[in-house]
């Protein structure tokens, strides 16, 4: 069992930054596949970026890549997300995401692929 505790969000700027936070309790976090998601009101839930257990292999979607960047920390149970530029689009509610470590051939850029989820931080960027 993990869980995962999010923070870093806040009201921001446009081509402001902001760095979330995603903390995971438990053992073996480094076997773990963890990703980020937003959720915007009105909206499904989409994918923003994932890094896999190995930490060298990350992956971004198109409306984040080149403006956000997913790292992790294994001795401190966390994975980063920083994120610059950002635009009013970016608004929404950011999610931590972990599952077991899968081969990297195997999708992890939907909600589906993850057992476990955190409650959310709130990013909002003003125009």
């Amino acid at each position: 069992q993990v869980q995962l505790v999010e923070s870093g969000g806040g009201l921001v700027q446009a081509g402001g930054l902001l760095r979330l936070t995603c903390v995971a309790s438990g053992r073996a976090f480094g076997n773990y596949d963890v990703g980020w998601f937003r959720q915007a009101p009105g909206k499904e839930r989409e994918f923003v970026a994932t890094v896999r257990w190995i930490g060298s292999i990350s992956t971004y979607s198109d409306s984040v890549r080149g403006r956000f960047a997913i790292s992790r920390d294994n001795a401190k149970n966390t994975v980063y997300l920083q994120m610059s530029s950002l635009i009013p689009e970016d608004t929404a509610l950011y999610y931590c995401a972990a599952r077991a470590r899968r081969s990297s051939w195997q999708t992890a850029e939907r909600p589906d692929d993850y057992d476990y989820w955190g409650q959310g931080t709130q990013v909002t960027v003003s125009s």
